[in-house]
């Protein structure tokens, strides 16, 4: 592990990894650089891949109060440490910070984007009117798993029995059980 210091003297955890032109991989929501892992193994072959924790987790510092111009003033730490233009592969709200970050101006040069949580029409009901005020509250009180629960049923619309971890749990175990044991 190494660190990068933002604008705002926020230290940022990264790893790198491999060999070649430089690629930030970046999941969504609120995992560290550890669920990026698997990926960078696939590309560093090609790839100085480099993972980081997103400010407020893993190994990053936060800095209150949460600006989300702060999110790409350390996406900007990251690509001035990894040489200063990148590639840069998203997954969910990943995908949303690397296009956006692109659309700034900052050196991305080539955007590989999976699933990014766009919604694009009035297929699905729009969240609760107080959901951002209720992130808040909840963040204020320090209820992060709450926060992602409410953000799953609210505004990914997950079932709320599929987000609870005591029901996923019996899922998974049966969707990862060995044929025939």
């Amino acid at each position: 592990m190494q660190k990068v210091t933002s604008k705002d003297g926020t230290a940022i955890a990264f790893d790198r990894t491999g060999q070649g032109p430089a690629l930030i991989a970046l999941g969504g929501g609120p995992l560290d650089r550890s669920a990026d892992a698997p990926v960078a193994s696939l590309l560093a072959p090609h790839f100085t891949v480099y993972t980081y924790d997103r400010r407020g987790r893993g190994d990053s510092g936060d800095t209150p109060p949460y600006v989300v111009d702060r999110e790409f003033e350390d996406l900007e730490a990251l690509i001035a440490e990894a040489g200063g233009s990148v590639y840069f592969y998203g997954s969910s709200g990943g995908a949303i910070l690397g296009l956006e970050a692109a659309a700034r101006g900052l050196g991305i040069t080539r955007l590989a984007l999976w699933e990014p949580p766009f919604i694009i029409d009035d297929s699905r009901p729009p969240v609760r009117d107080d959901y951002a005020a209720r992130l808040a509250e909840l963040l204020a009180e320090g209820r992060r798993g709450d926060m992602v629960e409410l953000f799953m049923t609210d505004a990914v619309g997950m079932p709320a029995e599929f987000v609870a971890p005591e029901a996923i749990a019996p899922v998974l175990a049966e969707f990862f059980r060995e044929p025939g044991a």
